[in-house]
């Protein structure tokens, strides 16, 4: 949580955290600002201190909204370190920069940075700033040891931001299947009131469509995807496939708060008026997979456990799998879940090779539970999902739910 960061900062040796860049789209400055917004900053959180927000002038409405002890830009006149560099912009913004730290007495010491920036600029900056400040190491969370490390564990007001996407999201996973058995088959094609066929780009349009009208976005895309590309389990469907009878769609949502905020991540799979009996068999076995791994779940328990779990349950039926074929592209191919935040993927993870330290199941994590079966050249692949909270008091609670039926019966 965000109040065991200076714990961590004194764990790992570091006497500050940097954060550049925007307040959207960025979860490390989403996550110690509140988002908003900013659309260039500096956040410096000294060990046991406040942070302080480095902003531009025109949004210091936006940055006081933060709670942060503010300075403008304005403050750190850009024409000055221009005559200072011989009109040299470049080390204009290196000795801007250098003055600011030099203002917080930050001249010395480790300081890890975070955010988004332009790699080749961020990297040209940096070093040119590490040569002017020799005693100040700034490095890299490579190891994810520090806010990565935070923000495994959601305190209860991130949990409720996140309960709250989830609540937007069932609505629209809703409206997706009204809409989908309001239309009636032509042959086996589904198709509107005029008889044009229903797409994939269609319904993702229309997706897009409400989940801004509930002030989310998908930064990340949506998964809609039938038939061949519903077993491969990351495509994420072709605008222009027409949806057919009887093939099964996999439609995995995860959007979030508007501006880059909370993320949530459900998954369902459907069929269109019926299943075919290979359709029904794949689709029972993940459903009871489902069933038994999530009923696991257990405070403290490690992630790659119930990842090993999920093999050996649908090696057992008779699949391929990760833990026994680790290239399979088909049957289970994926890790059972991870970590939902600010991120659409954070620590805890799942994978088999999963570190011990990441993987731990902690009172306050948030994470996904996923398995699925992927068969593409039998056009079918299943795969169903809901994310959950584990309370501090071992309760294991699902954010949001959504009928896990198979068949959408049309209307028509």
């Amino acid at each position: 949580m965000k109040s065991d960061l200076h714990r961590l900062m004194a764990e790992n040796e570091l006497d500050a955290i940097w954060v550049i860049g925007p307040a959207a789209h960025n979860p490390p400055m989403v996550y110690l600002t509140g988002g908003g917004h900013i659309t260039q900053a500096d956040l410096i959180l000294k060990r046991g201190e406040k942070g302080v927000l480095f902003h531009g002038p025109m949004e210091r409405d936006e940055a006081a909204r933060t709670g942060l002890i503010t300075r403008s830009y304005s403050s750190y006149p850009f024409a000055e370190f221009l005559k200072e560099a011989n009109q040299d912009r470049f080390r204009a913004s290196v000795l801007r920069l250098k003055r600011m730290l030099e203002d917080l007495g930050l001249t010395r010491g480790r300081v890890m940075l975070f955010g988004q920036y332009d790699a080749g600029v961020a990297f040209a900056l940096f070093d040119a700033l590490q040569k002017e400040l020799p005693e100040l190491s700034i490095l890299g969370d490579v190891e994810n040891k520090v806010l990565q490390q935070a923000m495994l564990t959601k305190d209860r007001e991130e949990v409720e931001r996140i309960r709250r996407v989830g609540q937007k999201t069932v609505e629209v996973i809703d409206l997706t299947a009204d809409y989908l058995r309001s239309q009636r088959l032509k042959g086996d094609v589904l198709v509107d009131a005029q008889g044009e066929p229903i797409t994939v780009g269609r319904v993702k349009r229309l997706i897009n469509l409400w989940l801004a009208e509930r002030d989310l976005e998908n930064p990340e895309g949506t998964i809609f995807a039938i038939g061949r590309d519903a077993g491969v389990p990351h495509s994420s469907g072709k605008a222009e496939d027409v949806l057919r009878a009887g093939q099964t769609i996999v439609f995995d949502i995860f959007p979030c708060e508007t501006g880059g905020g909370y993320f949530f991540d459900m998954t369902r799979t459907w069929c269109l008026g019926y299943a075919p009996g290979a359709v029904e068999k794949l689709y029972e076995q993940v459903l009871t997979v489902f069933h038994a791994v999530s009923s696991e779940v257990r405070v403290h328990g490690h992630f790659r456990d119930l990842q090993r779990r999920t093999c050996e349950l649908f090696e057992g039926m008779g699949h391929p799998t990760v833990l026994t074929q680790p290239q399979t592209e088909v049957g289970y191919v994926h890790s059972l879940g991870h970590g939902v935040g600010l991120n659409i993927h954070e620590k805890p993870v799942s994978g088999l090779m999963a570190s011990p330290e990441d993987d731990v199941l902690l009172p306050g994590s948030v994470v996904t539970i996923e398995p699925g079966l992927y068969y593409p050249d039998q056009n079918m692949g299943v795969r169903l999902e809901n994310t959950v909270y584990l309370a501090p008091d071992g309760k294991i609670e699902t954010l949001a739910d959504y009928p896990l039926d198979l068949v959408l019966k049309l209307k028509g």
